[in-house]
């Protein structure tokens, strides 16, 4: 067993991708590396469909565009050609971060399926529990979440 786990533990040591820092540190990203080279943002998750609808499209892998190190799925050519003509205006915000756990200085999984189009922006969030918590005081969450956004953005989620 032990050397099954050696072996295993050395192969995968041989085959590691070096993500850029502000990959791992300034985005919610999954485990895993995609065909395209970079690990997958916003679950894969179709950024531009959901801000359109306001709803969670699923996005494939036919459909893929990297930008700063993180691969974003969309659902059709159109959306992905959306997405790269403007991509600021459909990135999630706080980096795809819970904006809740952003706005008390954490940085939590940011799940699409709690979520939140205000103002063209999406806004993701943990879980129900944290995404009911936000609609107590939507407005007060984005901006301290914003403000906490530029202190943490680059701190790794293990030292906040």
């Amino acid at each position: 067993m032990f050397r099954t786990l050696t072996i295993a533990a050395i192969m995968l040591a041989g085959t590691s991708i070096a993500l850029p820092a502000f990959a791992v540190d300034e985005n919610n990203i999954s485990i895993g590396i995609t065909a395209a080279g970079a690990p997958l943002g916003l679950h894969g998750v179709d950024p531009v469909a959901f801000i359109q609808t306001g709803n969670p499209v699923e996005g494939t892998a036919t459909h893929t565009s990297v930008h700063d190190g993180v691969a974003y799925y969309f659902a059709s050519d159109a959306n992905k050609t959306a997405f790269e003509s403007d991509i600021a205006a459909y990135l999630p915000q706080n980096g795809g971060f819970c904006t809740f756990g952003v706005s008390v200085g954490k940085k939590f999984d940011g799940d699409p399926s709690y979520a939140a189009v205000i103002d063209d922006k999406l806004y993701v969030f943990l879980n129900q529990a944290v995404f009911d918590a936000f609609n107590k005081d939507r407005s007060g969450t984005i901006s301290k979440a914003a403000t906490n956004w530029k202190d943490i953005r680059s701190t790794a989620v293990a030292d906040l």
